[in-house]
């Protein structure tokens, strides 16, 4: 089978493909044959160095829909039934997507009720369970008001569809004039220019951010008392809040932070029943083949391709 084997930290010519022996199942551990997977900013920084846990060498990659391949001895899955991994210490702790098969811990793997092809299916794991969670965790219901700061994520743009889904009044936010519609046909009511500081004096029942810290009090002027502050992301990459007056910034208001964490097959259910109910879907901005790996990952750092999740397929 091919492999994508980071040995050292470096550029994208650091990917390199090895071929291995097909793993073999053990009691508590399945092998799935990967069928696509998205790739992330941050595995690019994984990649260059920036993520101390993770040793070399290392397969990278934190989600994967496939199917099972070889079922461990106590596992209940069959062969051929469809799957899904993501997080866990999956492409971290121990090999990850970027290759044909993976042994992964029974755990961590979750039976998927989908029947959209791979290439569709790629697009949900980690970018819709993220959204789902943090939609959650910000307790809104039908009918309630929602600004999703950092809506061109792919994050964000899952929270779009499925909050639109939900019943809530979504709002969100760009840097740029000309992705203003690309939200709105998303599920957007409005779409709102961010600057660092947001072009609204709108207030909302909650907030789901993926900018994070340097914007975290701007944020919070647009939470209603009562209302929920959920922190998702860091695109600034800046992971400490500076300067910061509670006082000033929290009365009244709550604050959590999505960890991606608490991930089981009910969650994972519940967010494909509201998929598969509403046919949701988000942009797909690009697909790879395994062999082009290298290519999509200088691919998901360029600043104007067209939005969407970047997919790479391993057959």
């Amino acid at each position: 089978m091919k492999a994508v084997v980071i040995s050292q930290a470096g550029g994208p010519e650091v990917l390199k493909i090895e071929e291995r022996p097909v793993p073999v199942a053990t009691e508590d551990q399945t092998v799935i044959h990967i069928k696509a997977f998205s790739v992330h900013r941050y595995e690019v920084l994984t990649r260059e160095g920036g993520s101390p846990s993770v040793k070399f060498p290392r397969v990278i990659g934190v989600e994967a829909v496939g199917e099972v391949e070889q079922p461990s001895k106590n596992s209940k899955l069959v062969k051929g039934q469809r799957v899904l991994v993501v997080n866990g210490g999956f492409g971290r702790a121990f090999d990850g997507s970027e290759q044909q098969y993976a042994l992964v811990p029974d755990d961590i793997l979750h039976p998927v009720d989908f029947d959209g092809s791979w290439v569709d299916f790629a697009n949900y794991p980690e970018t819709f369970y993220t959204a789902f969670g943090a939609l959650k965790a910000t307790k809104l219901h039908e009918g309630q008001t929602l600004l999703v700061r950092g809506g061109t994520t792919g994050v964000g743009m899952a929270a779009i569809t499925m909050a639109n889904a939900m019943g809530l009044k979504v709002t969100a936010t760009t840097r740029r004039e000309e992705r203003k519609q690309d939200l709105i046909d998303l599920g957007a009511k409005k779409a709102v220019i961010d600057n660092g500081k947001l072009e609204t004096e709108e207030t909302f029942d909650g907030l789901i951010d993926m900018v994070g810290a340097p914007v975290l009090s701007d944020s919070l002027a647009h939470v209603k008392r009562g209302g929920m502050y959920t922190l998702v992301g860091m695109l600034t990459g800046e992971w400490i809040w500076k300067n910061f007056d509670p006082f000033e910034n929290l009365g009244g208001k709550y604050v959590t932070v999505f960890d991606g964490v608490d991930i089981n097959d009910d969650v994972i259910n519940e967010m494909f029943k509201l998929i598969n109910d509403n046919n949701l879907q988000i942009p797909i901005s690009k697909v790879f083949t395994l062999d082009e790996i290298q290519a999509a990952q200088e691919y998901v750092m360029k600043r104007d391709r067209p939005m969407g999740q970047v997919i790479v397929t391993t057959d």
